[in-house]
């Protein structure tokens, strides 16, 4: 079949307006968040459930590669293509438009179609008084549902572990090179494909009927926390506990939807500050919490002070718009900003990245952001922890830092008024995105950014990061921020102008692989990291002719044609 013929399929099955080839208008759907891209032949905009099943089939009836993406907000390269060394014509098929969300029982579980986002996901929740298994990441507002399990992300609450489940619908390639529906939600649908993905987008199916017997969510995570002498990783990627069908997958399979558990929200929230200058009491603070609290914390932020400077400055126009203009308008600017990105980085004559100089000059033009407290504690404190406790956890914490620090421990904290509290995990927020405009408006001075998600292992006291100093003399700047109670953390490297990116990477690795590190510990492999044995076994089994997704893992990007292969 010609490529004509093929895009002429697409638009019978999608419409014409769904189907897009023209590379200056795809150009944001081919791109990484942070890094990455290539070229596609198309990109496809499906509307309903049915005419995305349709084009999967026309996609796999002329064996082109498909890559599924959401809101694209992958660190990892791993919604995008990558490259130009492709086998066959690569479509990338993009699900925001199918963004229903369907509440079951009087709340306990949901149904998430493709396209929602985690942000809708707690709008709706919240007059149900529930919340869901994430909250907003510290990458990007717009992450949706599914590329959250998809990629076994783990987000900010201490409590709930990696986003997993054991109930989704979801189309693969089976080893025949067929296309089929795998109906595991635990929801009858009916038999025949098309019809069942009617019903479901429709909401005709038994709402009421949340049999909790096959798991929407981990349920062991609290007890791997608190195994703080355990010689491993509490959550990372590639965990064998965590792979199962659409869990995990990596864009391997194309998943239409998945269902997960949602949780009561505390009735009373209290926020910590927490500052020092000696290491060893966060990790005094993290053992007594996991081993003897009865209630662990909701969340715990770890931030090093340098990242503290670095988001104050270049996180300001982010802390302020969420501030501002609330979570509901984020996805949207977030958007439109990539767009003007992709088409003002080709106009000669204004710099690169004029988006970005734009906000940083307007947000510098406002008065200072953080609350007193903060900025005291910025000052003197190398090391800052936020500890949100909830409930009865709440007067546990007090007595016990009330204690901890009048008994001569390097210190200090304070509890947070409404605004320092929402002020610090705003801050904490925008560190990520405060690295990446610091590297980016610095560009003439200072070389790439290299950004590596890792967990260290659970018994891992010494946890501060001692470099050799042929790896520090190439780094201009180390920023440190992270979950802080399952010992996941971001370190960002600004690196100096020169310096190999790669080699550094590969160096820093090889020390991680030494202290019994995993990596990346939740933005997943992508295109950046080689996948383990298992990882790359959970793939092949998925998808055995490597339809979906190819180079994932830095795996094969060709086509494997039979079951002997796997």
């Amino acid at each position: 079949m010609t490529t004509n013929t093929v895009i002429t399929q697409l638009i019978d099955v999608l419409g014409e307006a769904n189907v897009s080839t023209n590379d200056k208008k795809t150009q944001y759907y081919r791109r990484g968040w942070r890094t990455g891209g290539g070229d596609a032949l198309a990109v496809l905009f499906p509307q309903t459930l049915v005419a995305f099943y349709k084009a999967l089939k026309v996609c796999v009836e002329h064996q082109c590669i498909i890559i599924m993406q959401a809101a694209n907000t992958g660190l990892t390269e791993g919604s995008t293509p990558s490259g130009k060394d492709y086998d066959r014509d690569v479509i990338v098929i993009n699900t925001l438009a199918m963004d229903k969300i369907f509440v079951l029982g009087d709340g306990e579980q949901v149904v998430s179609l493709p396209g929602a986002t985690l942000h809708s996901l707690e709008s709706i929740l919240a007059p149900l008084n529930r919340a869901p298994h994430s909250v907003i990441g510290s990458s990007c507002l717009g992450a949706s549902i599914v590329g959250g399990v998809a990629n076994n992300s783990g987000g900010a609450l201490v409590k709930r572990g990696p986003a997993y489940t054991e109930l989704s619908i979801y189309a693969q390639v089976n080893e025949q090179g067929e296309l089929i529906l795998v109906n595991h939600l635990g929801i009858d649908l009916g038999s025949e494909p098309e019809s069942m993905l009617h019903n479901l987008e429709t909401g005709n199916f038994d709402k009421r009927d949340i049999s909790s017997s096959i798991k929407a969510s981990a349920t062991d995570y609290e007890q791997l926390l608190r195994d703080v002498d355990a010689d491993t990783p509490s959550r990372f990627n590639a965990d064998e506990k965590r792979l199962y069908e659409a869990s995990g997958c990596a864009g391997k399979i194309a998943v239409f939807a998945v269902r997960l558990d949602t949780f009561e929200v505390p009735k009373q929230e209290q926020s910590f500050y927490i500052g020092t200058n000696d290491a060893k009491v966060l990790s005094q603070i993290r053992r007594e919490i996991l081993l003897h609290f009865s209630h662990l914390p909701e969340v715990g932020e770890y931030m090093h002070r340098d990242i503290f400077e670095i988001s104050r400055k270049y996180g300001k126009d982010t802390f302020l718009s969420i501030k501002h203009f609330g979570t509901d308008a984020m996805p949207k600017l977030f958007a439109i900003k990539g767009r003007l990105d992709a088409f003002l980085n080709k106009v000669p004559l204004l710099p690169a990245f004029f988006t970005d100089r734009v906000m940083q000059f307007i947000s510098a033009l406002f008065p200072e952001h953080l609350p007193k407290r903060l900025l005291e504690y910025g000052a003197d404190f190398e090391h800052h922890l936020i500890l949100k406790m909830s409930d009865e956890g709440i007067a546990q914490a007090r007595t016990f830092l009330q204690r901890f620090f009048s008994n001569g421990a390097d210190g200090a904290f304070f509890e947070c008024n409404a605004n320092e509290s929402q002020s610090a995990f705003l801050h904490r927020f925008a560190a990520a995105g405060a690295a990446m405009r610091y590297q980016t408006l610095q560009a003439k001075n200072v070389g790439d950014i290299l950004a590596l998600d890792i967990a260290l292992k659970r018994n891992e006291n010494d946890w501060v990061e001692h470099l050799p100093d042929d790896l520090r003399s190439q780094i201009e700047q180390s920023l440190y921020y992270g979950h802080f109670f399952c010992h996941v953390f971001h370190q960002d490297y600004v690196l100096k102008k020169g310096a190999d990116a790669e080699k550094v990477k590969q160096a820093m690795l090889k020390i991680l692989d030494g202290r019994g590190a995993k990596y990346p510990a939740e933005h997943n492999v992508g295109h950046l990291y080689k996948a383990d044995a298992p990882l790359e076994n959970f793939y092949k089994k998925l998808d055995p002719t490597n339809t979906f997704n190819p180079g994932v893992g830095k795996m094969s990007k060709h086509k494997r044609n039979c079951a002997c292969c796997l």
